[in-house]
């Protein structure tokens, strides 16, 4: 088969898995994510284990402000819908609204990484720094570190879109873009555990 016919409406109906490589592509990444799943539970657990180590700075219910944790959740759980648009769109061969989904999901993801910068400089400037207490630094290093997972999402789907423009739609291509939405979605629910376990939790004490 010619690389005329890997392209376009000549995809196969799931063109991420079309080849050998696409499918081994996808397995080994399930295992990274899995490896992504032990890290973050035990960031997790050390936050548990620190939430109420507050020494002098202040506490959660003192500091978190829902109303732009929650805008934030908005923008990171709606950019995991038009991902999935996107895939759909990548299913149907239709170049156009992958681009068009895709780019709404890189505008939401750094709507959120703004949100999220915005927040900590507010902490900063109320006392709760990295070294202000065991709770702080637990804090930032979870968040942070998700943080970082979103702000790597991003770069990644810009490179992707760049790399879409150039060769199009083809068997190397899908399953980059279909790699790239299993790991929004991973950082999607990692972001509902912290917002739940974190923020709520924080607030109700």
């Amino acid at each position: 088969m010619s690389s005329a016919d890997l392209t376009g409406k000549n995809l196969p109906a799931e063109p991420e898995k079309a080849t050998l490589e696409g499918r081994n592509k996808i397995l080994a990444f399930w295992l990274f994510l899995g490896g992504e799943t032990v890290l973050f539970g035990t960031l997790f657990a050390t936050f548990i284990g620190l939430r109420n180590q507050i020494g002098d700075g202040p506490a959660a219910h003192e500091l978190f402000k829902l109303p732009t944790v929650a805008l934030a959740t908005l923008l990171l759980l709606t950019s995991s819908l038009t991902s999935v648009l996107a895939i759909q769109a990548m299913h149907r061969k239709d170049i156009g609204k992958i681009n068009l989904w895709f780019i709404v999901t890189l505008l939401l993801g750094l709507g959120f990484l703004g949100l999220e910068i915005y927040e900590f400089v507010e902490y900063v400037h109320e006392g709760h720094t990295f070294s202000t207490s065991a709770f702080s630094s637990a804090f930032y290093t979870l968040v942070g570190f998700h943080g970082a997972h979103v702000a790597f999402g991003v770069l990644w789907l810009v490179l992707l879109l760049l790399q879409l423009s150039k060769k199009k739609l083809t068997v190397v291509t899908a399953p980059k873009l279909y790699l790239f939405g299993l790991y929004w979605h991973f950082v999607d629910v990692v972001w509902v555990f912290i917002f739940t376990v974190v923020y709520l939790m924080g607030k109700v004490g």
